[in-house]
């Protein structure tokens, strides 16, 4: 257990992938106010939508005005998600810090998601990333379908190695390998990082696992044993991909922290800020978050 990081990053994803795949719209004044909440818990890094276009994601339409209406914490990276030149000119507009690319590792699922093949997605990411770094910007990847794809089932290693391999060469500081999914194991994750980590150092790697099947815990564990240091983590654990059938439960943040402070590993996060800005969205929402947390507090407030 020496090998286990003191200190975690946390990247909240729950203002864009948690809510993408609610079917509620949620009012973009609450959006913005659970925001609000979420800067003042001690995160560092929060994404708080989406650009794309609003008929593929209508719960996410609003991006530009929640871009606009929160408060900027100074502390606090703001991220959004961009999936072309159009999108970034709005991203850009609202003053975004980091602009995040995605792309799938399953030529399937690509398709179905951004709707164009790995190779013709390439060419879009590369203007993407090269025009905000221009703007002095900050890129991220994120790559989906890392540890299995519902249509195409494994993913070749060397097939994920050759998309790292190109948006690194596109300047993208750091990759966001994504258990889409939630069909990782901890043996599947230690090899993964492993065979990443002859050509690229861990750091320039995050995970985002989904707790579909209960493993994004354990998974967590054995990344950080692997020198894995940032997480990607969606409060209550809302969310999912909604080009990924059975996608649903986004590893949750209060119980990641919960996790980790237990551990005595440092994330900088103020559990107690963090559960009332989870109470926020849950009133917004309307219904019990799923994370292990939440369901404990509801359960305990239902027996008082």
């Amino acid at each position: 257990m020496m090998n286990i990081p003191e200190e975690v990053k946390i990247k909240e994803v729950g203002p864009r992938d948690g809510l993408q795949n609610e079917p509620e719209i949620i009012p973009t004044e609450e959006k913005i106010n659970w925001i609000n909440a979420l800067s003042n818990t001690g995160i560092s890094y929060i994404e708080i939508s989406s650009f794309v276009h609003p008929k593929w994601i209508p719960q996410l339409s609003d991006a530009f005005e929640v871009g606009r209406g929160i408060i900027r914490n100074p502390n606090v990276t703001y991220a959004a998600l961009v999936p072309n030149s159009k999108g970034l000119e709005r991203a850009l507009a609202v003053g975004i810090d980091e602009v995040s690319v995605f792309m799938s590792a399953s030529e399937t699922h690509n398709k179905k998601n951004i709707n164009k093949s790995i190779a013709d997605t390439f060419p879009v990411l590369k203007e993407v990333a090269e025009t905000a770094k221009q703007e002095g910007k900050t890129v991220r990847g994120y790559v989906s379908t890392v540890f299995g794809c519902p249509y195409e089932g494994d993913i070749s290693f060397n097939k994920l190695l050759n998309i790292c391999d190109k948006l690194f060469e596109m300047g993208i500081e750091e990759l966001s390998l994504g258990d889409t999914v939630g069909v990782a194991d901890p043996l599947q994750v230690s090899r993964l990082i492993k065979d990443l980590s002859d050509r690229y150092s861990a750091q320039k790697f995050a995970l985002h696992f989904h707790d579909t099947r209960g493993t994004a815990m354990a998974n967590v564990l054995a990344a950080m044993l692997e020198g894995i240091n940032t997480f990607d983590a969606s409060l209550g654990g809302l969310g999912g991909c909604p080009y990924a059938k059975g996608a649903s439960g986004n590893l949750a943040t209060d119980d990641l922290v919960y996790m980790l402070h237990q551990m005595n590993v440092n994330t900088g996060v103020n559990h107690h800020k963090l559960i009332e800005a989870a109470k926020l969205i849950q009133r917004s929402l309307a219904k019990s978050l799923p994370s292990r947390q939440m369901q404990l507090i509801s359960h305990e407030e239902v027996s008082q």
